[in-house]
C-alpha cells in the first residue's frame, strides 16, 4: 500500500484521474480493451468528471460500479445515475456501461447474472476507484452485513453478492474483495480527518474495519489518496 496526502480535494481528485487514465491506457495498449470500476458516493464525483475529459479509446472501455443500491436508475440514490452524469460524458461518452440494477429480476438473480457478465467483460479490471465510509466500509461491504465474511474472502469464487445493512434503507449489490483485488491498480480516494483516522486504524489493526482487509491484501497494489 502507498499513501499520498494532498493539500486540497481538487488536487487529490486530479491525481486519481491521472492514475486511472494511465492504467486504462496500459491495458488498452496491451489487450485492446479495458474495464474501469467506479465507486458511488460524493467523493469520486470530481475525479470522474476530470477522467471523462481524457482522450482515450473509450469505445473499448467498459465501465461498471463497485456497488449499487437496489433502486431504479432514475432514483436520486442510484450510483448508475451519478455515473452517467459524471463519467459517461465528454470524451468518455462512448464507453460501455455494465449496469448493476435490473428491475426485471430479483437481486439474487441479478448477482448471478452479473458474475457471468463481469467475467465476459475485460477482466481482470484495469483499475478500480473506491471510496470508504467512516465505519470502515468500502464498496458496500459494511461491518454489520451478514454477507461480510464472504465478501472479504480473497479466495471466494463470488464476484458480487447482495448486501443487507442497517446503514442503508435499500438492499445493495457489491463487488467482493476477491473481484476488486483482480485489478491492475486499486485507488482509494478519501477526504476528511475522520476518514483519515479510520485509514490509520485499518493499517494498525488487522480486523477492526472491513477496510483493514483491503489495506492488507497483496494481490493488487493499493494507492490511498487523501485530502482534508
Amino acid at each position: 500500500m502507498t499513501m499520498k496526502e494532498f493539500g486540497d480535494r481538487h488536487s487529490a481528485a486530479a491525481a486519481a484521474a491521472d492514475m486511472l487514465q494511465a492504467a486504462l491506457r496500459r491495458r488498452l495498449a496491451a489487450n485492446g480493451a479495458a474495464t474501469l470500476v467506479a465507486s458511488g458516493g460524493t467523493s469520486p464525483v470530481e475525479c470522474l468528471r476530470m477522467l471523462s475529459e481524457y482522450p482515450l479509446d473509450w469505445a473499448n472501455v467498459t465501465v461498471t460500479l463497485s456497488d449499487e443500491r437496489w433502486v431504479g436508475t432514475d432514483d436520486a440514490d442510484s450510483n448508475e445515475r451519478m455515473l452517467r452524469s459524471t463519467l459517461l460524458a465528454n470524451e468518455a461518452a462512448e464507453a460501455r456501461l455494465l449496469p448493476f440494477y435490473d428491475g426485471s429480476v430479483d437481486i439474487e438473480s441479478r448477482c448471478r447474472q452479473l458474475d457471468g457478465e463481469i467475467r465476459n467483460a475485460p477482466f481482470p479490471f484495469a483499475c478500480a476507484l473506491l471510496g470508504m465510509g467512516e465505519d470502515g466500509h468500502f464498496a458496500s461491504l459494511f461491518p454489520d452485513a451478514p454477507q461480510l465474511r464472504q465478501g472479504l474472502d480473497l479466495e471466494s469464487d463470488r464476484l458480487c453478492l447482495p448486501i443487507d445493512t442497517a446503514a442503508s434503507p435499500h438492499r445493495r449489490i457489491s463487488l467482493s474483495l476477491a473481484a476488486l483485488s483482480r485489478s491492475d491498480v486499486l485507488l482509494l480516494l478519501a477526504f476528511g480527518d475522520r476518514k483519515r483516522r479510520v485509514i490509520d486504524e485499518a493499517i494498525e489493526a488487522r480486523d477492526r474495519h472491513p477496510l483493514s482487509r483491503l489495506v492488507r491484501q497483496k494481490r493488487a497494489p493499493l494507492h490511498v489518496l487523501w485530502a482534508p
